[in-house]
């Protein structure tokens, strides 16, 4: 293996090494916006359950066990989505009423697992390395903004009403897929090589120079065309895979599907105003993930993914004494607002950092046949750890509130520690320089 990377060095030399910033062009917005299109009907379902979970368990009749498990369906359909996302991408390009209810949440969740793969990996292919993080993390940004319209029409929507509105973004999606181009690093992945010169042409616009980027997507796709799915598990990946499966586990262990998901519930047994928790967190989390896509290619991913996770922390040190000093006199008229504030910084900060990154450097840090066996190893983490916390968080919440919230403060600590000693930055550098020994990011 280390012969490999010996030829990729030595191929890489031989091309001219100027630095240049590539033009974001119109092909390349319009084909991000396709692409990120179905991330609305993702946050639109992120959100779905946190302002609509009283009407619905009325309207039906449901205990807290079984809205627990409607609930918890996206994030299992999620993880049964993951399985086949990596693979399929890789392949082809990248009571009655109650038992309807089920199955409409858990084939969504497969939807969202399969896109939750093939979204950043994508982007993160046809972007040039100076706006890579930035378009990547709009991926985040329409899940907010999907997320941001359930929570605040699940405040005076039907909730029947709410789950249509997904649809209108996947059209856009659907027809919007026949006009943009394939993956330029798949389709030298497959040997067609002077389809992906063609497709970077168009990506990178008329007058840009693309033979050096192209003969280092080749260069390296030539590489590592031997690896196999054992490879994954050998020492010389050892670090990638406990990145990309750390990450994945400390997201969603910080308790965000469970705040995400009840977020209209927590507010009620705080004692504050649901529907103004709700209105409130709509017009928060939008602007939140556009600083996070500002700052991802100024600031890197290390520094604010350390930063994301540091208020996260303190948000969840907020909900803990919240509910621990609830019934303590005199302070008692401050906890529901402390609550409040808990909420609010906890998805404020989710959005500028923790909730996007993972798989913007998850999209990076692998090489291009690893992606597949890697992406699909990830992804499954990602979504059966949201499985579990989500069809965990209300019992856990029964049990105790500041218990719960101490838990995901404590696992955000540790994402702090993680990202200082273990995730590399990637920002400026090529996804094929991110792979070389001298770029010093993962060896």
């Amino acid at each position: 293996m280390e012969g490999e990377n010996i030829t990729i060095e030595k191929g890489l030399l031989l091309v001219k090494r100027e630095e240049t910033s590539a033009n974001t062009t119109p092909l390349l917005v319009f084909t991000t916006f396709i692409i990120v299109a179905a991330s609305f009907t993702f946050g639109v379902a992120l959100g779905y359950t946190a302002g609509t979970m009283s009407s619905i368990m009325e309207d039906l009749d449901l205990s807290i066990a079984q809205f627990s498990v409607f609930g918890s369906l996206l994030t299992f359909g999620g993880m049964i989505g993951a399985i086949f996302s990596a693979k399929s991408a890789d392949a082809f390009g990248r009571k009655m009423n109650i038992i309807w209810l089920d199955f409409g949440r858990f084939f969504v969740g497969i939807g969202v697992g399969l896109i939750s793969y093939v979204i950043p990996v994508y982007i993160a292919e046809i972007t040039p390395k100076n706006v890579r993080g930035t378009f990547t993390f709009s991926n985040q940004l329409l899940q907010n903004c999907g997320l941001a319209t359930a929570y605040y029409l699940g405040n005076s929507m039907s909730w029947r009403t709410i789950a249509l509105i997904g649809i209108i973004p996947c059209m856009i999606q659907f027809f919007g897929l026949f006009f943009i181009p394939e993956s330029p690093r798949w389709l030298a992945k497959e040997g067609r090589d002077k389809e992906c010169e063609a497709v970077l042409q168009k990506l990178r616009g008329k007058e840009a120079d693309v033979i050096r980027e192209s003969r280092e997507i080749m260069i390296s796709v030539d590489a590592t065309a031997n690896i196999s799915m054992r490879s994954l598990f050998k020492k010389k990946y050892s670090r990638q895979l406990t990145i990309g499966i750390g990450l994945m586990l400390l997201q969603q262990l910080s308790g965000s599907a469970g705040i995400s998901y009840y977020a209209g519930s927590i507010f009620e047994l705080a004692g504050f105003p649901s529907r103004i928790g709700m209105t409130v967190l709509s017009m928060v989390v939008v602007p939140k993930a556009i600083l996070g896509l500002i700052l991802v290619d100024r600031w890197g991913r290390r520094p604010l993914l350390m930063a994301s996770a540091f208020g996260i922390s303190l948000s969840c040190i907020t909900l803990a004494l919240s509910f621990g000093l609830k019934g303590v006199p005199g302070i008692v008229k401050f906890t529901p607002t402390m609550a409040f504030i808990g909420i609010l910084t906890f998805n404020m900060m989710f959005a500028a950092g923790l909730g996007a990154l993972p798989w913007v450097i998850m999209s990076e840090i692998f090489p291009m046949d690893m992606k597949v066996v890697a992406g699909s190893l990830v992804t499954i983490t990602n979504w059966f750890t949201g499985w579990i916390v989500s069809y965990c968080f209300n019992f856990m919440i029964i049990w105790s509130q500041t218990g719960t919230f101490s838990i995901f403060a404590m696992i955000s600590g540790l994402t702090i520690v993680f990202s200082w000693c273990l995730v590399p930055e990637t920002r400026g550098l090529t996804l094929e320089e991110i792979q070389l020994p001298r770029a010093n990011t993962l060896s």
